[in-house]
């Protein structure tokens, strides 16, 4: 059923694909144009309460319009032109096939995970509605469910597993990823095409963090401005589908996370400017209201989503984490006070000079590429370019995003995780991601544009200055070539080395003892935990309400001597899992119930435990 369910999927994803190019979205644009159309779709439905009927009405309409564009194409009716395969479209489909097989047989094992982002695509397959008052296994309310609705369509119809939520956001990722082929001027180019596989394959070493085997969203917020951004670029002929692209990846980017304002705003700044270039009036009043209406009205239409949600979040929950409120803001700063302000802004400064960051050094990096191959062009080629005024904004960006991101440390995070300065690598990859697709796309239109034969009609393998220069061509293609699949099995390796590192931690071992709820309870379960660690930090109880999909699981790893207080703790609950052997618990439970227990899934009575069979189903 599974693989069944798959090919549905699949023809409905090609179904909304044809469907775009028959709108006139540019080829590489089309995939990820498509997704994001379905995620908005999905959206309404949710927020309607019609979760469940939507996926179904959503998935069966793509195969719908591909039905329809199989029998107008046989009549005749319709044609599309296609360029044919180029040898970056190898390059993805075969490494990106690679790395969805890897990313199947993946858990999931970072914290956020399952204090949110997996948690929230188990409560919409399984319930078919957003959170609610009473579904308390959600803390984080106020973030936006868009990619959770794409993972839930995804899994609705291959089945649900931790695998099967990561192959889908990485369909999302590598959708976006081929839109920067859009701005290639010759596809035909080997070396221009495979410096952007390259620049894709490097961009996973700044998202080294939480790798592609996680469901955060700090990547697909880059990947994503990045497509966008190469809309706005390929769609300067094109003025009413450049309005609907900026309006619905703007709209999409809003609903991943309420971070991505960030990200918007430099979507909006550059099409600002692409229609300052565009618009041509010799009335300056009319050419200026006619810019300002243009650009707000797609943005404005972008934002009605995401302002849906705010009004959604404040009617349905009276406060929830993270959300935007200046209230909370002022609260936190009259709790911390100027001295925990300057203490956190001592701490970031001192990472941020850290050479040994990788986001600093990535910083470095890009500074160093975009001077340097500014200086080669137009010294060496004496080819003027604008690589130097490029590396200036990018900066800017970089600077711009230090500042938001000290911000939520200051506004929005608890001294004692801010101190620390909590997930910053993380979050700086976003910016970092960014600016090396922005960077290495206008480097390469740069190298494109210093070649012998301007005329792409003329250009073949005769059009080199010299055999010195066609052999240096050859050489340098070849060379890119093998360090962009290089660079792509070291993050397929990286991902298969920590899966089989992780195959002790605590959510594989859980698997071996228990199987998975699916029915939403409020059954207390506790989990023995020998990691005092992942306790204290609430990673066991969120990892066991996930698994359970209850809210009423608890991590203890310290246990009494006494027996009264042991057999108290113990009786609180319903049910005990011991994934991994606690001496501790065991002891216990030798000593004060006569029981040889190592791991297992209990029932909790009266005077013992019950073992439950690993593949028992109980709800």
């Amino acid at each position: 059923m599974a693989f069944i369910g798959l090919i549905f999927f699949t023809l409905a994803i090609i179904g909304y694909s044809s469907a775009m190019r028959w709108l006139h979205v540019n080829p590489y644009l089309t995939w990820i144009t498509g997704i994001l159309v379905q995620i908005i779709l999905l959206y309404i439905f949710a927020m309607l309460g019609w979760l469940k009927a939507g996926i179904w009405i959503v998935t069966t309409l793509g195969v719908l319009l591909l039905a329809t564009r199989l029998i107008l194409g046989y009549l005749g009716k319709v044609s599309f032109h296609y360029e044919g395969l180029h040898l970056f479209d190898g390059w993805m489909i075969f490494l990106g096939f690679v790395m969805a097989l890897v990313l199947y047989r993946s858990p999931l094992i970072h914290y956020d995970n399952f204090s949110h982002w997996a948690t929230i695509v188990k409560l919409l397959t399984y319930t078919g509605h957003l959170p609610t008052p009473s579904d308390t296994i959600i803390s984080f309310t106020s973030y936006p469910p868009a990619t959770a609705l794409f993972i839930t369509q995804f899994v609705n119809f291959v089945g649900f597993s931790s695998g099967a939520m990561l192959v889908a956001q990485f369909a999302l990722i590598w959708a976006a990823s081929y839109s920067i082929f859009a701005t290639l001027r010759d596809r035909t180019r080997g070396l221009n095409s495979m410096l952007l596989c390259l620049t894709i394959a490097i961009s996973y070493v700044f998202n080294i963090n939480i790798r592609l085997n996680n469901l955060l969203v700090d990547y697909v917020l880059a990947i994503l401005t990045v497509a966008a951004l190469v809309g706005i670029f390929a769609y300067q002929s094109q003025p009413k589908l450049q309005f609907i692209h900026v309006a619905l990846f703007s709209g999409t980017l809003l609903l991943v996370k309420n971070s991505a304002t960030f990200f918007v705003v430099i979507i909006a700044i550059y099409y600002l400017y692409m229609l300052t270039n565009r618009i041509t009036s010799s009335n300056r009043f009319k050419r200026i209201s006619k810019i300002i209406g243009t650009w707000f009205s797609s943005l404005l239409t972008g934002a009605l989503p995401f302002i849906w949600w705010e009004i959604h979040v404040k009617l349905t929950f009276t406060e929830s984490k993270h959300e935007i409120s200046a209230n909370a803001y002022s609260h936190q700063l009259s709790q911390d006070g100027m001295h925990g302000f300057v203490s956190i802004g001592a701490q970031f400064l001192k990472q941020i000079f850290n050479l040994e960051s990788l986001s600093t050094q990535g910083f470095l990096a890009l500074n160093i590429l975009l001077i340097g191959g500014w200086a080669i062009i137009k010294y060496a080629c004496h080819h003027p370019n604008n690589l130097l005024k490029l590396l200036g904004w990018l900066d800017l960006i970089s600077l711009l995003y230090y500042f938001s991101l000290l911000g939520m440390y200051v506004l929005s995070m608890p001294f004692a995780e801010a101190i620390t300065l909590d997930g910053f690598e993380r979050y700086m990859s976003s910016t970092v991601v960014l600016n090396l697709f922005i960077g290495a796309i206008a480097l390469v239109r740069v190298i494109d544009e210093t070649f012998y034969e301007q005329n792409m009609a003329d250009r073949g393998p005769r059009n080199f200055q010299s055999i010195w220069t066609k052999n240096g061509y050859q050489l340098a293609s070849f060379l890119v070539m093998f360090f962009a699949i290089i660079m792509m099995y070291s993050e397929i390796n990286g991902t298969n080395f920590t899966n089989n590192y992780n195959r002790r931690t605590l959510p594989v071992m859980l698997t071996k003892v228990a199987q998975p709820w699916t029915k939403l309870n409020d059954t207390k379960i506790l989990i023995v935990d020998p990691q005092k660690v992942e306790v204290t930090t609430y990673y066991a109880g969120y990892l066991a309400n996930y698994y359970f999909f209850t809210n009423n699981a608890t991590g203890q790893a310290v246990f009494s001597t006494k027996k009264a207080t042991f057999k108290k703790d113990l009786h609180q609950y319903e049910y005990v899992a011991v994934p991994k052997y606690d001496k501790k618990f065991t002891k216990g439970m030798k000593k004060f119930y006569h029981q040889h227990i190592r791991t297992g899934f209990y029932k909790v009575n009266k005077n013992h435990l019950t073992r439950l069979a690993a593949t028992k189903k109980i709800n």
